[in-house]
């Protein structure tokens, strides 16, 4: 079995194929890439994201890291600096619940809207884990997919995709999710 550095190594080479950016080969489905790795290889996943935002390559990549989306938007709703308190006060029940209102998966994909996709972007998300329990990559995958058709979408995941299910973290309960790929 391959390590996770080489399975980034042909990761990259998959971006920068003109069939995976034109979506060849997927009888019309959503053009959705999961790339799953261990948690423990989390700072090595950071590092080559950091490395393909500064290296020119055959696509441009747009990254979304979601945990900045979450605060950008906690931020918005001017509730960023008081969430500490109100978690005080009443709870982690109660501010989880208030968060998943205010910054659901299509407030999450209209964040990351763009105008002007062209021909060879390719959008990346990572912090995934770090956005848990407030944001599920299924729910916001399913957001995304009116908004980014014409995009490939690039998840790295630390946790497992069997083409079905999307399991975070290998320990959590599975939720479904078919419309994606197994990058590599």
């Amino acid at each position: 079995m391959k390590n996770v550095k080489e399975r980034l190594d042909e990761m990259k080479a998959m971006m920068q194929d003109s069939d995976y950016l034109e979506g060849k080969g997927l009888s019309n489905e959503v053009n959705i890439r999961i790339f799953c790795y261990e948690s423990k290889e989390e700072m090595i996943v950071r590092h080559f994201i950091k490395q393909i935002l500064d290296e020119p390559l055959r696509c441009r990549v747009i990254h979304y890291d979601l945990y900045d989306i979450f605060l950008d938007l906690c931020e918005e709703k001017r509730i960023l600096d008081r969430i500490p308190a109100l978690e005080e006060r009443r709870g982690k029940d109660f501010i989880r619940k208030q968060l998943e209102k205010s910054c659901d998966a299509k407030t999450f994909a209209a964040k990351m809207q763009y105008e002007n996709h062209q021909r060879g972007d390719v959008i990346v998300l990572s912090g995934v884990g770090k956005v848990f329990p407030f944001m599920r990559i299924h729910a916001l995958l399913e957001a995304m997919q009116p908004l980014f058709n014409d995009v490939p979408v690039l998840v790295f995941y630390p946790g497992d995709f069997d083409g079905h299910y999307v399991k975070l973290f290998n320990r959590l309960k599975p939720n479904e999710y078919y419309r994606a790929f197994k990058a590599v």
